[in-house]
């Protein structure tokens, strides 16, 4: 195996390495995070189970294949694949090798899965004593729910987000499929880091117990906060805020679209009214305050669109935010590729994939001073480095490697 990773400058975490016994989204953009700041990643994966991203659309020229999947490999790069059936009796040399080279050891399984295949934290420990271990889990590694599986969808509900996602007059909506998936992986992330930090000043590991529901409910504070102070549910409300109006999404000229204006003070609205050409509804009384906005939001959202209809998205933008009010295009994946802000920070990164050719990937969303941080190698093949692993990072011999592949133990 020829490792095609580009060479550049030290990264902040070279020298950290990490196996992921991962599926799915959460734990695998941990590693994707480790991974662009240089730690050696590994993940363990198996074509008896693959992964639901690999058969997730969509397929590259819409031809489904293990490695022709977009969601995948948006996830997955920076990453050497290992395709090991953990169930295999000849497994477990394999894995205590893995968890003997690895700082990090990464799983998002269901509770209690880990135990099973003998990977929890008590014998990694015992085969490493500095090992860090990180578990995501729906609900955390303990309590009355913590066996439940489920995926981002699930926790939308169970943690409030559908409840206020949504018109009253309709049904509560998901906000996506997978939120909020993207959200755990950042503080867990981090959790990670302070446990390096740790391991650094005190030479021990430790076991991080991550639960995306509660990550979920952080970014639910300000209702939570209502209901504690005021006990006040919030319900369905689309676009309605307690102290802006006009805040919604406006029609644009053109096909599908649109423009957000979020107008937070009686100085904005002034201005706002005067933009339009249209002073004498600062002095309305039905518009005077953000309350009677929010209270007549319809009839005055119909005054704004007939202005907004009139211009494209853009204009409306530009005008807005010249005179100090919030103001932001709806754009759709056809405008972030064309987005000159992504450009200039390079953002989107074409990479070479073995089986779909040049694709793009997000970078990271910050930049660090004097460490290089990106997206460098393109996600793997299902097993593409199954050699490589076993005999240069492990240290495996040629004849362990051929016995190991002859008895269907990487697959």
């Amino acid at each position: 195996m020829n490792d095609k990773r580009t060479k550049t400058s030290k990264r902040a975490l070279e020298g950290i390495k990490a196996v992921g016994f991962t599926y799915a989204g959460t734990a695998n953009i941990v590693l994707r995070n480790l991974g662009m700041n240089g730690a050696t990643i590994v993940r363990v994966e198996s074509s008896k189970r693959p992964c639901n991203l690999r058969v997730a659309q969509p397929y590259k020229d819409s031809i489904p294949g293990l490695n022709r999947s977009g969601y995948f490999a948006l996830y997955n790069n920076d990453r050497y694949s290992l395709a090991l059936d953990l169930k295999h009796p000849d497994a477990s040399p394999i894995v205590k090798r893995l968890v003997e080279w690895a700082d990090l050891l990464v799983e998002n399984f269901s509770p209690g899965t880990v135990q099973r295949l003998g990977l929890d934290y008590e014998h990694a420990k015992k085969i490493n004593p500095k090992i860090i271990m990180l578990s995501i889990s729906q609900q955390g590694q303990s309590g009355p729910h913590s066996f439940m599986p489920g995926y981002g969808g699930t926790l939308q509900g169970l943690g409030g987000i559908s409840g206020i996602t949504g018109w009253s007059d309709r049904w509560p909506v998901l906000v996506d499929q997978s939120y909020p998936d993207f959200v755990a992986p950042r503080f867990a992330t981090v959790a990670l880091l302070a446990a390096l930090d740790y391991r650094r000043r005190t030479g021990e590991g430790q076991y991080i117990d991550c639960s995306n529901y509660e990550n979920c409910i952080h970014f639910m504070t300000p209702v939570v906060l209502d209901y504690t102070v005021n006990k006040r549910n919030w319900g369905l409300r689309g676009n309605d805020c307690d102290y802006a109006s006009p805040h919604a999404a406006f029609r644009c000229k053109g096909e599908d679209k649109w423009c957000v204006i979020s107008i937070s003070s009686n100085e904005e609205w002034r201005t706002f009214c005067e933009l339009m050409g249209q002073p004498e509804l600062f002095e309305d009384p039905r518009y005077l305050t953000i309350q009677a906005r929010r209270k007549n939001c319809k009839e005055l959202e119909k005054i704004i669109t007939a202005w907004t209809e009139e211009r494209t998205a853009h204009e409306v933008m530009v005008q807005l935010q010249a005179v100090g009010i919030a103001s932001g295009i709806v754009q759709n994946c056809e405008d972030l590729f064309k987005d000159p802000q992504i450009a200039h920070r390079k953002y989107f990164r074409v990479l070479d994939h073995v089986e779909m050719g040049e694709h793009p990937y997000l970078s990271t969303s910050y930049l660090l001073s004097d460490t290089p941080s990106d997206v460098q190698s393109a996600a793997p093949l299902l097993g593409e480095h199954n050699e490589f692993v076993l005999k240069e990072l492990l240290g495996l011999s040629e004849e362990e490697y051929v016995e190991a592949l002859l008895s269907g133990l990487l697959t």
